[in-house]
């Protein structure tokens, strides 16, 4: 079962990814907040087939899954329900992700969390051969963009006086993708051989 569990989720969260990416290409945003909504979920079904071996890296990894889905769902369901409706100015100003206020800076933090997963989750790997090492690699380094996650925002990185932000966040994004896209792949081959 955790075999078939890992490889589900890891398929919807490459899916994710690519639906994502294409979706921020392509501006549109009602797809982009749906499909992060899926990289959340999977993403935490994939933390936990990590956590059923990985001793307290594991429960980590597991952990900090569960707090990014969890701030992460927030931000984009909120975006496809109460923002999408349309909020006062003030609200508007607070809650709507593309101003960079109280809920992209939320949405960082969740990223930061989710940075923190995959470098617990990479400590579970004890790598047989060349593609685990890989997997590993990737994941013990998508670690490191926790530091960035949580400092940026408190530093005031990001504004709606920002000039760029939105090629800046569209390129961030898409690097992001072409990181983590390999990531599902390599997990989906994993779990089908460990789990």
């Amino acid at each position: 079962m955790n075999r078939a569990i890992g490889r589900v989720a890891a398929a919807v969260n490459l899916l994710s990814v690519v639906v994502f990416a294409l979706s921020v290409l392509s501006g549109c945003l009602f797809v982009s907040y749906l499909s992060s909504i899926f990289i959340a979920l999977s993403f935490l079904a994939m933390m936990a087939v990590f956590a059923q071996k990985g001793g307290v890296a594991g429960s980590c990894a597991l952990g900090f899954g569960g707090m990014y889905a969890l701030c992460n769902g927030v931000v984009y369901f909120a975006q496809l329900g109460a923002v999408r409706r349309g909020l006062s100015e003030g609200a508007a100003a607070l809650l709507d992700f593309q101003r960079f206020g109280l809920f992209f800076d939320l949405d960082l933090f969740g990223y930061g969390l989710m940075a923190l997963a995959t470098f617990f989750a990479g400590l579970t790997i004890a790598p047989r051969c060349g593609e685990e090492r890989w997997l590993k690699g990737l994941l013990l380094g998508h670690g490191a963009f926790a530091l960035g996650c949580f400092v940026l925002p408190i530093l005031g990185a990001f504004g709606p006086e920002m000039e760029g932000g939105a090629w800046i966040g569209t390129a961030l994004l898409e690097g992001w993708c072409l990181y983590f896209a390999p990531v599902g792949v390599l997990c989906w081959r994993y779990f089908g051989r460990r789990c």
